[in-house]
């Protein structure tokens, strides 16, 4: 295991292989769930993170870039959960042990791609003190909307079938029903003035954008919220990002890179 390049940190866990562009990637267990760490070359200080709720080899642009910034990035691997509570539970094991046994900063930054979303956003609401921003990458916001398919999309119908099983839901009444999404939850969020953006394709027909990042904008700005939309014409729920992640990158070092700002290497020379 190799250490961080500041003094009095603790060394990263796990076992070390290489990420992608020769990033070290640290694999290890939390509370019986495989748990990943990525690290940046030049750390900025605090150890300042970024948290991408799913598909962490998908897409992997934006994640890449912020590494170039001095964010570590991490990653619980908890499949088919939609942000359900074993999930979230899983998530806030993960938490304190980043925070109170590798000296992690305590707020950190969250990537939504896609059912991601719904990880994100739970844990965001249960938890609006400890996140410092959220990004959404064409993110599920609302069961009903997908998997369920009750609205635009064609949604899925064996993915529905696990959100009935993952919550409980004994009929899909209970499912429709359910108070708990995203998009009516917001009100943490905005309370705690947490800044979101959402990239979205216009053309999205599995993940609607106008049932999930539309209805979270709606609601958002009603409550006060800050949130930032970047709209891609003519785009389907795939590629996910931007070409050039420069605004999302920006985004981040805003909100989620302390007050300075400075990476370690820069502290120590």
């Amino acid at each position: 295991m190799k250490r961080d390049t500041a003094e009095n940190i603790p060394p990263l866990p796990g076992v070390c292989s290489q990420w992608f562009e020769g990033y070290d990637r640290y694999d290890f267990d939390v509370g019986g769930r495989p748990v990943t760490l990525i690290a940046p070359r030049e750390p900025l200080q605090g150890r300042r993170w970024v948290w991408k709720g799913e598909f962490l080899d998908s897409f992997p642009g934006t994640e890449l870039a912020l590494l170039r910034k001095g964010f570590h990035i991490a990653y619980l691997s908890y499949p088919d959960q939609f942000g359900g509570p074993l999930a979230m539970a899983a998530w806030s094991r993960f938490y304190h042990a980043l925070t109170e046994r590798y000296g992690f900063a305590r707020k950190f930054g969250l990537i939504g791609l896609s059912r991601g979303g719904l990880y994100c956003y739970q844990w965001a609401i249960a938890n609006p003190a400890s996140v410092a921003c959220l990004y959404g990458d064409a993110p599920v916001c609302d069961l009903k909307s997908w998997p369920g398919g009750k609205g635009k999309g064609p949604g899925s119908p064996a993915e529905w079938q696990k959100v009935m099983e993952v919550f409980g839901f004994r009929t899909e009444e209970d499912a429709m029903v359910y108070p708990g999404n995203p998009v009516d939850n917001l009100g943490p969020l905005a309370s705690a003035r947490i800044p979101i953006m959402h990239v979205y394709g216009d053309a999205d027909e599995g993940v609607p954008w106008d049932e999930n990042t539309g209805v979270v904008a709606r609601r958002y700005r009603e409550l006060g919220g800050s949130i930032e939309l970047i709209g891609k014409p003519g785009c389907g729920h795939h590629p996910h990002g931007l070409e050039d992640p420069t605004p999302v990158v920006e985004f981040f070092l805003r909100h989620a890179a302390g007050s300075d700002g400075k990476r370690i290497a820069d502290i120590r020379h």
